[in-house]
């Protein structure tokens, strides 16, 4: 999904960052969405592809951390000293059981098991002292659906949707699918009264490194969370605690910008999603409440080696862009016309310049166009759920970006869109926009079919 605030444009398919001075390319000049970090690859495999300038020792290392990424981890104690350690609480045994093919997941049918997303609880108030989300005192900011032997998972996710009808200005019929989450098979008894639930599907990973790349003067460039120019976008960043760093920095990663690096972004989710501690994060995801978590063997401290966490960072931020594939076509000229049109580059933004790290200067300074600003933006109430992180509120989400959109059906096997799946489809996901997004989404929804159609080739040409 995506952040925005009194957003002025309609999609939950991002807009190129660009400072408001500069002149946007159009379509003809950005196939190529990472620039000299992208690929041709439009198979089942165009998420997995290592940006093509990797050195020997970075491109060794890509492999090792593709390995860890894609295999499972077991029950300590386990003969395979380096992959154990799994839960005792989890919800996956590998980053790729939600990240398939390094690409996006999707919720369950109506009324299946949550296997391949997961679901952010906190009570009331509305954040801790620390200005972080304040978790259920039994079941801490996530639930986990799967345990170890010997311990009692937390709770069955489930999810119902309800149908909500409307109509295009053209006649045309739509109805839009809002969730309804609920536990079930408690382990643990029941939580806190006021409990704030969000459904979170796993984002497709390419282009990472050049979104970490981008400099945190360019963010604060693009930010205006007063609306000084009065267009009605004020996207702002979320200012999140970087571990290693000791310090609050901008977030960029993370449905709310909660992260501020793709390597704490990836000890956060071994800890959260499989129950495996690190440097970054070395205390058990057991609560209190939790006796038998507490008490169930481990797989060292930490159980992700240093040399291992560092492999799967770099493989995430080594993923390569695809091209996109018909940019000259005069229909998906003409859709990405009404894309800026209807006022959706305000948030997201075609064009940022990214700077290469330190330790990659493989990923050299260069204008990319993952079509977001990676801010947050207040997309209304149809889109809140009521729940802060840091210091998002419940309205706000951060951009996301759009490149590779269009490779979503053919690399996962479906079209669910926004932050909990619950879009089906592209022209769903925009008329789901509020808040910021409002103007643009009405724009949207008065577009003739044949213009909605256009608009739909653009954005699937990402």
């Amino acid at each position: 999904m995506i952040g925005v605030r009194r957003l002025s444009a309609a999609l939950v398919v991002a807009a190129a960052a660009v400072s408001c001075k500069q002149r946007e390319p159009d379509a003809s000049q950005i196939a190529e969405s990472g620039g000299a970090d992208s690929v041709i690859d439009a198979t089942r495999d165009a998420f997995a592809q290592a940006t093509p300038r990797l050195t020997e020792p970075h491109r060794r290392q890509f492999f090792v951390g593709n390995s860890f990424f894609n295999q499972t981890w077991v029950t300590a104690p386990a003969s395979v000293a380096t992959r154990d350690g799994l839960g005792p609480l989890f919800n996956a045994t590998s980053c790729s059981t939600c990240h398939f093919k390094d690409g996006r997941s999707r919720p369950p049918e109506p009324g299946g098991k949550m296997e391949t997303m997961l679901l952010r609880v906190s009570i009331p108030p509305r954040t801790s002292a620390g200005n972080a989300p304040l978790g259920d005192p039994v079941y801490g900011d996530q639930i986990q659906g799967r345990a170890i032997p010997g311990v009692p998972a937390e709770a069955d996710v489930q999810v119902e949707y309800d149908a909500l009808p409307g109509r295009f200005s053209d006649g045309a019929s739509y109805t839009l699918a809002r969730p309804r989450f609920s536990l079930k098979q408690l382990g643990y008894g029941a939580p806190a009264a006021g409990l704030q639930m969000s459904g979170r599907v796993a984002p497709a990973l390419v282009g990472l490194g050049l979104l970490e790349g981008v400099p945190e003067a360019a963010l604060l460039e693009l930010a205006d969370p007063d609306d000084r120019d009065h267009d009605g976008i004020s996207g702002r960043v979320n200012r999140v605690p970087d571990v290693e760093k000791g310090r609050i920095v901008p977030g960029r990663f993370g449905w709310k910008a909660e992260q501020p690096t793709v390597r704490q972004q990836s000890a956060g989710a071994f800890l959260g999603d499989m129950g495996l501690t690190s440097s970054l994060f070395p205390q058990e995801n057991c609560q209190k409440a939790q006796a038998a978590c507490r008490s169930a063997p481990n797989g060292g401290a930490p159980e992700v080696e240093a040399h291992v966490l560092d492999a799967v960072a770099l493989y995430a931020r080594s993923l390569a862009v695809p091209v996109r594939r018909r940019p000259h076509d005069p229909e998906v000229i003409a859709g990405e016309a009404l894309f800026r049109k209807l006022g959706c580059a305000s948030c997201h933004r075609p064009t940022l310049r990214s700077e290469p790290p330190t330790d990659m200067p493989e990923l050299e300074a260069q204008a990319i166009h993952p079509y977001t600003d990676l801010l947050l933006h207040d997309m209304g109430d149809g889109l809140s759920d009521g729940r802060p992180a840091f210091e998002a509120d419940g309205r706000e989400w951060r951009t996301p970006p759009l490149w590779g959109i269009g490779l979503i059906p053919k690399v996962n096997q479906h079209t669910r869109l926004l932050h909990d799946g619950r879009a089906r489809t592209l022209e769903e996901a925009i008329l789901w926009h509020g808040g910021e997004a409002e103007q643009a989404r009405d724009r949207f929804a008065e577009l003739p079919s044949d213009d909605r159609d256009r608009l739909r080739l653009f954005l699937q040409d990402l």
